[in-house]
């Protein structure tokens, strides 16, 4: 697979990636959520993650200021970003087998997909929508200059659009169970995007097909 190809795919992912957080943005309110095709199990949920997987927090481990740590952490996935860019273009060189170039590819499209959110989301929009309400149908607006921007927070500091979530289960457990009874769950809760599946499916590839990325000479 050659550089111009894992442009493209990169490319892709970004452009949807980007495309669904901001018609979520300008379409939903913060937590409301559709079940697509009536489906319980599948669910369009607006979440904004502030830090890390699973909604965690650098301050949670951390004795600093949370702006310091979201800041932190953005400035740290640039440089993994970085890294991955650089490990992309090595084993593209080298001519790589393709499956480890997609997996590269995945990666690095799904990382800076999000770092995206957290360098400008926070500068440019408020916390639920993208603009104010007057500027709903904001898209091919000619006065885009004119709009009314409302951060939330500074550069390097925005919150993460989440909207993909699949609770497949859910259910009560007993009473008589010791530690969990009468606990409510839901099996695979989380709500996640489309640069996060680029990255688990990027992920699972390397560890996967393992043998076939990384041939013994």
């Amino acid at each position: 697979m050659n550089l111009k190809k894992s442009i493209g795919l990169i490319t892709l992912i970004l452009v949807v990636d980007q495309l669904v957080k901001l018609y979520i943005k300008s379409n939903f309110s913060l937590g409301e959520y559709i079940n697509v095709f009536g489906l319980n199990w599948f669910e369009i949920r607006f979440v904004e993650n502030p830090g890390m997987a699973w909604g965690s927090k650098l301050s949670d481990f951390l004795p600093i200021s949370e702006p310091f740590a979201k800041i932190f952490l953005t400035s740290f996935r640039l440089i993994a970003i970085l890294f991955i860019g650089y490990w992309l273009l090595s084993s593209v060189k080298k001519q790589a087998p393709n499956l480890l170039i997609v997996a590269i590819s995945l990666i690095f499209s799904g990382a800076f997909g999000n770092n995206l959110d957290s360098l400008f989301y926070g500068l440019l929009f408020d916390s639920g929508t993208v603009f104010n309400a007057q500027y709903n149908d904001w898209i091919g607006y000619a006065g885009v200059s004119e709009m009314n921007f409302q951060g939330y927070s500074g550069f390097m500091q925005g919150c993460v659009v989440d909207m993909l979530r699949f609770p497949f289960a859910s259910w009560t457990w007993p009473e008589w169970m010791p530690g969990v009874g009468g606990n409510f769950v839901t099996f695979f809760d989380p709500v996640f995007n489309i640069a996060d599946m680029a990255i688990s499916t990027g992920v699972g590839i390397l560890l996967v097909f393992n043998k076939r990325v990384f041939p013994q000479k």
